[in-house]
């Protein structure tokens, strides 16, 4: 990993400020995690358009118990047509449990050709990490999402795997969450950081991450956040003449 670090560095000092917009305290805490250096062309000239269809390729972590419903796709989906008035903003979802990427890109043409979206946010990691799966071969699955999406005509946005203090020590995460920001970087790909975001709330006690997965109402908290702070990544990418746009192509 070590030949990753420039590139990771020069990220890091690109970045610019974080993009915020009203939300309550507990998730405007964690705003300051939430940058991006890379603008969404297809997305942009679909809001333009006025017509904003999203994807959200996911896995386990994009659910909640008893259903979508109040899930972060949910909640992203409500903010966007709330922040961006006279848009028609649509969401579909491909979201299935213990998905590796590979078996996520196995099923991406179809999913691209019924929803035909403009942008597709792409959860993945976790899985990949749990099974111990190549990192080359994780990587290459990255890539090929990536171009799959882009020649359907969508711009992708990576998320990370999310924090949890029960399984850090159990299963090692940093290796695939490094390559997923390589692949970010060389492919100019925003990365929506969950990982840094929640464990952010677990350090300052914003959120009891030790009881998350028993209590229904902390879970739907953190899905709230994470929609809205992914929300302020997608509008921050797509405003005019802002620093983060440099990477449009």
């Amino acid at each position: 990993m070590t030949r990753r670090l420039p590139v990771l560095l020069v990220m890091t000092m690109l970045a610019g400020p974080a993009l915020a917009f009203e939300h309550p305290a507990e998730c405007q805490v964690a705003a300051q995690q939430v940058e991006n250096i890379f603008a969404l062309p297809h997305a942009g000239k679909a809001i333009e358009a006025k017509h904003l269809q999203i994807l959200v390729l996911g896995a386990g972590s994009s659910l909640l118990p008893g259903g979508v419903g109040e899930a972060y796709p949910a909640r992203l989906q409500r903010v966007l047509a709330e922040k961006l008035p006279g848009v028609d903003v649509k969401l579909a979802t491909d979201v299935k449990p213990k998905r590796t990427a590979v078996e996520m890109v196995k099923g991406l043409p179809t999913s691209l050709a019924a929803v035909k979206p403009q942008l597709v946010i792409w959860q993945t990691g976790t899985a990949d990490a749990i099974q111990s799966i190549d990192p080359d071969q994780f990587s290459q699955a990255l890539d090929k999402g990536i171009n799959t999406a882009r020649s359907a005509g969508a711009d992708v946005v990576f998320i990370n795997q999310q924090y949890s203090p029960r399984t850090e020590s159990m299963i090692a995460l940093s290796t695939y969450s490094d390559t997923m920001r390589w692949v970010a970087v060389q492919q100019e790909v925003p990365l929506f950081d969950r990982f840094s975001v929640m464990k952010l709330w677990a350090d300052l006690g914003t959120f009891d991450l030790y009881s998350a997965t028993k209590k229904l109402d902390i879970a739907e908290r953190v899905h709230d956040c994470i929609g809205r702070l992914l929300a302020d990544l997608i509008l921050g990418a797509n405003k005019p003449n802002e620093p983060n746009a440099a990477g449009s192509r």
